[in-house]
């Protein structure tokens, strides 16, 4: 083995589904809306981003928090006069969004059984507790890694706390995942590498980030099946010097 002696791996959206439900949760959130307000004159969406924005420090990432800015919005936005029905309904859209069955990417187990085989690896996802333990364990992919950290936040503090408990230095490990916010840039910034695996959805919080897409240290692929070969690249870079 190179130079690199740990791997990460993001669970939403790089090991399994999971904006998809996200996404149909905000669809049903704006048929609750549209018996009060006129969804043309009102960006539903946007508000709600707010929301959820502003919450971020107190409810976290998740479903959970999803839910609560929902009821808060959809007392913003209808002037409270949303019924104690519809609240309801909302937190049923988020009891849904709890509940969705996990559906591995195209080839993902396969990638992550190759890439096991040669080097250490370690899942870092963020969000729920709870949420994403029972994702981790319905994927049926817990016992192929060496470890698993569930984060509050994915910045350049956690990830060095995580590298510093794993024993490795920045240059030594390499990220995989699909948001280039959250598992890419604070990676980079501390000298290690990234392996960027775009999702076709991207929550619009997750969009924001300062890369320019030509950094040295990332690598892009279009599939799970072309992460191996993508790692394998870094290795001979690394041996390049």
């Amino acid at each position: 083995m190179g130079g690199i002696r740990w791997v990460g791996f993001d669970g939403d959206d790089t090991l399994w589904r999971s904006e998809d439900y996200y996404r149909a949760a905000e669809r049903e959130f704006e048929r609750v809306l549209g018996a009060y307000i006129d969804l043309g004159d009102r960006d539903t969406q946007r508000h709600l981003l707010g929301v959820e924005r502003r919450n971020l420090r107190v409810f976290g990432y998740g479903a959970k928090g999803m839910t609560l800015s929902m009821v808060e919005a959809a007392i913003e936005l209808t002037d409270a006069r949303i019924s104690a029905h519809d609240i309801h309904r909302i937190v049923e859209i988020g009891r849904a969004t709890l509940q969705h069955p996990v559906e591995l990417l195209d080839g993902i187990r396969a990638a992550v059984e190759a890439i096991a085989a040669t080097h250490e690896i370690v899942l870092i996802t963020k969000g729920d507790l709870f949420h994403q333990e029972a994702k981790i364990a319905q994927s049926g992919l817990a016992d192929l890694f060496h470890r698993i950290e569930v984060v509050s936040e994915k910045d350049p503090p956690t990830y060095a706390r995580v590298l510093r408990e794993l024993g490795v230095d920045a240059d030594g490990f390499a990220m995989i995942g699909n948001s280039l916010r959250s598992d890419i840039a604070p990676v980079l910034e501390l000298g290690g590498w990234g392996v960027h695996m775009p999702y076709p959805l991207t929550w619009a919080h997750e969009a924001e980030h300062a890369l320019n897409g030509d950094e040295a240290r990332m690598l892009a692929v279009e599939s799970a099946a072309q992460l191996p070969a993508a790692l394998a690249e870094i290795e001979a870079r690394l041996a390049r010097g």
